[in-house]
């Protein structure tokens, strides 16, 4: 194999396939890069046999051929190298070897034979549908902060997505929860979606498809089955195993019945909650919100530290309710809302709490109540 690439075209397809690589394996293939050189394109691939990604990028190919090569060490290289360099890779006689030129430095490499390399992309989808690269970034941005980082519960350890008719219109819908708080956000089904699987969309995949979508021109092609995922970001492509699991059912904690309505400035409510909770215990970080008409009062008591109280203007129209949540997770709500309001909707200090832009808003997310 021989082929010639620009260095920033090389580094910018290393830095979307490197992270995939566990930096600790047992499996020494697995911390290797397949590289394959064909057609004008070099094809770089890399897997942790749960999640896998393929980027092709154009190259002068003077001799066709394929290899693997340590990721990390391959990226460090590259990124070190200056900008503007043109990058020789030369797999030469010796098996097992691999040179690597850019102006007057040198690497030689050790390498795995590509044979070795797995495969995880066999098998067919059932369902494929595109989306705009904004509408999978909300879908994901909007609800990732509640996945649970609790494994003994790995069903929780994603994203599930689904497609389900709210009021005749089919619509595609992500749901993260992990069991103190729930994010569910919706968007219009896409063409070519209806019917297909409930899935879950690990952390990991999440987080590289977020990475992804930051590049992505025009559309992402997306096809799924029972058990496999697969994004398309223009010359780039992330296919995933999926939780094997089922994900409970969401809609028996989102409450109905929350006739208490407490309605305050998003930004200034955020930054009080972020003052008092800075005596509060690293623990609990629990935050008592006292409401009564047109008035909020927000307290934290440390018995190692002291106390702390904020006053805001509030438009509630219940009785006088005292209600404590944990400090974080208020703050990481109210960051996912988009207009200047954020609305609760309450019922009493020891059920769930409904919190949303406005009524009816697409995003919609749940809190349960602590003990103060």
């Amino acid at each position: 194999m021989k082929v010639t690439i620009e260095r920033a075209a090389l580094l910018r397809a290393l830095g979307h396939v490197h992270r995939v690589v566990e930096r600790r394996t047992t499996i020494p293939i697995l911390a290797n890069v397949l590289l394959s050189a064909k057609d004008g394109a070099l094809t770089l691939k890399a897997t942790d046999l749960d999640l896998e990604i393929t980027e092709k990028t154009a190259a002068e190919v003077s001799q066709p051929g394929a290899t693997t090569l340590p990721a990390h060490t391959l990226y460090d290289i590259v990124r070190k190298l200056p900008e503007g360099a043109q990058v020789s890779l030369e797999a030469t006689g010796d098996a097992g070897q691999l040179t690597l030129r850019s102006g007057r430095s040198r690497f030689n490499l050790s390498s795995l034979p590509e044979s070795d390399f797995p495969d995880v992309t066999s098998g067919d989808f059932s369902h494929k549908f595109a989306l705009a690269p904004a509408d999978l970034k909300r879908l994901i941005e909007k609800t990732q902060f509640a996945i649970s980082s609790e494994e003994t519960r790995y069903y929780l350890n994603g994203i599930y997505l689904h497609t389900l008719d709210v009021e005749g219109r089919p619509m595609l819908r992500a749901v993260a929860t992990d069991g103190h708080r729930l994010a569910r956000l919706e968007l219009p089904a896409p063409e070519g979606s209806a019917g297909m699987p409930g899935i879950i969309l690990p952390r990991k995949a999440v987080t590289e498809v977020m990475r992804l979508i930051e590049d992505a021109q025009g559309e992402v092609s997306v096809e799924l089955s029972i058990n496999k995922m697969r994004f398309t970001f223009g010359d780039a492509l992330l296919t995933t195993k999926l939780i094997d699991g089922t994900f409970p059912d969401y809609g028996r904690v989102i409450p109905a019945g929350n006739d208490k309505r407490l309605t305050v400035e998003r930004d200034v409510f955020a930054k009080a909650v972020d003052r008092v909770s800075t005596i509060s215990s690293e623990r609990g970080r629990a935050v008592k919100l006292s409401l009564s008409d047109s008035k909020l009062v927000l307290s934290v008591t440390n018995p190692d530290q002291g106390s702390a109280v904020e006053e805001l203007e509030a438009d509630y129209d219940g009785p006088p309710l005292d209600i404590g949540f944990n400090a974080r997770y208020l703050l990481d709500i109210t960051q996912q809302l988009d207009s200047d309001t954020a609305l609760f909707k309450l019922a009493d200090p020891g059920s769930p709490t409904l919190v949303q832009d406005r009524d009816g808003a697409t995003a919609l997310y749940v809190l349960m109540p602590m003990r103060v």
